[in-house]
């Protein structure tokens, strides 16, 4: 019978073993930091890419003008070879995202692409001196501005249509 005791100790040594590996792992996961908390979201400048943008596309470039500060770029690009595509992100202040894309490529492809899918309701708001179509999506709802020739701009994102319009109303092309 001497085969049984070894059996039995290993049986007990494994699970003497587990019991120490949950007791370590709730170790650290009591006393090691954790923040479940969204992270902070680092501003970039885009003043060099607008700059670039307006000199290289063939429409006028609109970024926004005289937004709080709680409002913060988190993206820019501006791609001349692919439909002189122009892309600034914002996080609004409540934390949503605020976007605004324009681009030479053809209307129903490029607003798939920057709605997220997003289709026109029919309902049209008056911003400034401009008529702006509602999109609304799953995903992102959106702003289309109407009567541009050769080029579509949208301000598209998660956030409400009362923080689209705001960024609509900011726009400037100059």
């Amino acid at each position: 019978m001497a085969g049984t005791n070894g059996k039995q100790k290993t049986a007990r040594d494994m699970i003497l073993s587990m019991g120490i590996i949950v007791l370590v792992a709730g170790f650290v996961y009591l006393f090691i930091p954790h923040d479940d908390s969204a992270p902070d979201v680092k501003p970039v400048d885009y003043r060099v890419e607008l700059l670039t943008a307006r000199r290289a596309a063939s429409y006028p470039v609109a970024a926004p003008q005289g937004l709080p500060g709680a409002w913060k770029a988190t993206s820019v690009r501006f791609e001349g070879d692919r439909f002189d595509a122009w892309h600034l992100g914002f996080h609004d202040p409540e934390g949503e995202y605020v976007a605004v894309e324009q681009s030479t490529q053809r209307r129903p492809v490029f607003l798939d692409e920057a709605t997220q899918g997003a289709r026109e309701t029919g309902k049209t708001e008056k911003i400034g001196d401009e008529t702006w179509i509602r999109y609304e999506g799953g995903r992102y709802d959106a702003l289309v501005l109407e009567g541009t020739k050769g080029s579509t701009t949208v301000v598209t994102g998660t956030a409400s249509f009362a923080q689209l319009t705001k960024m609509a109303e900011a726009l400037r092309t100059k």
